[in-house]
């Protein structure tokens, strides 16, 4: 029996106008190339580009959108977990399975921005826009806590940072070995660091009557003076539990 096949389908019209774009990057270079260069590359008019992408500075970031509302559907999911840094850390991992899941636009997307001064401007505020994504997530998980706005911004932080440097590790080889590897390995410096600080912040917290006084250097990063208050809370309550 001969296998009936229907129409091919066709990719959608925001992927369409992404190849197109950066086909034409690729060949004149990101400057050269206009809007309408562009759509006349995918055979649409400028309204159907207008439709997806803001700006030709978007067209670059196709996918950064449908990752940040992955990631709030994630956090929402995990809103009443036990380990809230654990939970920012893994939706981290949401954006490095987005560049993986291409690694050879990723890889050219990377060269781009390093290239293109202003594309680098704009990939620093989708960066934060993750940034501030993770952190109105954790102050909602510390807001009875004190400094839990504060604690909040140095966590999402940290895994920002780190995520980052992993991700970037893994572009600037080619895209070449396993990029979850390279990310991991920072997150779970955040996770050692910050984890065990918000254990130790939730036992602590049973003894309300306890003191710690603590000497910190003149102008020490308010980040390093709550890591050593924790680590603090953390000490005195063992010390306590093995007297």
């Amino acid at each position: 029996m001969t296998e009936v096949r229907g129409p091919a389908r066709k990719a959608p019209m925001r992927e369409v106008l992404a190849e197109a774009a950066f086909e034409l990057f690729l060949e004149r270079g990101f400057e050269r190339t206009t809007v309408d260069d562009i759509v006349a590359r995918a055979g649409v008019g400028r309204r159907s580009f207008f439709r997806y992408f803001p700006s030709k500075e978007d067209v670059v970031f196709p996918d950064h959108e449908r990752c940040l509302a992955d990631m709030s559907a994630f956090l929402e999911e995990h809103d009443d977990g036990d380990d809230p840094v654990g939970a920012v850390c893994d939706a981290a991992r949401l954006v490095l399975r987005m560049y993986a899941a291409n690694p050879e636009f990723s890889v050219q997307r990377y060269r781009l921005t390093r290239e293109v001064p202003g594309l680098r401007t704009y990939e620093l505020s989708v960066v934060r826009r993750y940034e501030r994504k993770l952190a109105g997530y954790l102050e909602r998980r510390c807001a009875e806590t004190p400094d839990g706005a504060l604690r909040a911004e140095v966590i999402a932080a940290s895994v920002v940072a780190a995520h980052n440097n992993g991700l970037r590790s893994w572009l600037r080889s080619g895209g070449d070995g396993d990029a979850e590897a390279s990310v991991d390995h920072a997150l779970g410096l955040v996770r050692e660091m910050w984890g065990n600080a918000q254990a130790g912040r939730s036992a602590g917290a049973a003894s309300e009557d306890e003191v710690i006084v603590m000497v910190a250097p003149k102008g020490a990063p308010m980040w390093r003076v709550v890591q050593r208050i924790e680590s603090a809370f953390g000490e005195g309550r063992a010390g306590a539990e093995g007297a």
